[in-house]
């Protein structure tokens, strides 16, 4: 018996506070996903919609990560998409899963959490797996943030142009 256990997810969270209603941070997130998935995921190199740029459960997505310089290429469907509340996907050829989540907060305001769970961690990892976890939150952090910074230089953008 192996004192690590290769099924156990490893996961990171982040959570940040947006000053805009739910419903046109998920219309940013959820709605138009395909096209905008890629502005915020940096390490995202090549990315291609297999099912058009509609988002439904089912639709799903290649991508090429640049991640630790390594090139990682994966498939990626859609499990989960509850309009204003909740978008989740799952690799279908590396196991891992993203879910973006939204909560109605104070003052018209949206809590966004991001969590991404590697779902399973090859045994020879598994020594590495706080280093990873580490890894993994600072990513997390990193995509609520520059979600964040986008939909703000979106705000900023209309505003200017009204202006």
């Amino acid at each position: 018996m192996f004192p690590f256990d290769t099924t156990k997810p490893v996961v990171g969270e982040a959570s940040v506070l947006i000053n805009q209603p739910s419903t046109d941070i998920f219309i940013f997130i959820g709605e138009r996903f395909f096209e905008n998935y890629p502005k915020w995921a940096l390490e995202v190199t090549q990315f291609q919609p297999l099912n058009g740029l509609t988002v439904f459960v089912g639709a799903k997505a290649e991508q090429l990560r640049r991640d630790q310089g390594q090139e990682i290429k994966s498939v990626f469907e859609i499990t989960e998409f509850h309009p204003f509340i909740k978008l989740t996907f799952k690799g279908l050829t590396a196991p891992y899963q993203n879910t973006y989540y939204l909560e109605p907060a104070a003052s018209g305001a949206t809590l966004l959490t991001f969590s991404f769970a590697l779902l399973e961690l090859e045994l020879f990892m598994r020594p590495f797996e706080k280093l990873i976890r580490s890894a993994i939150e600072e990513g997390a952090e990193n995509t609520v943030e520059n979600i964040k910074k986008l939909l703000s230089d979106d705000i900023e953008a209309y505003h200017n142009l009204g202006a």
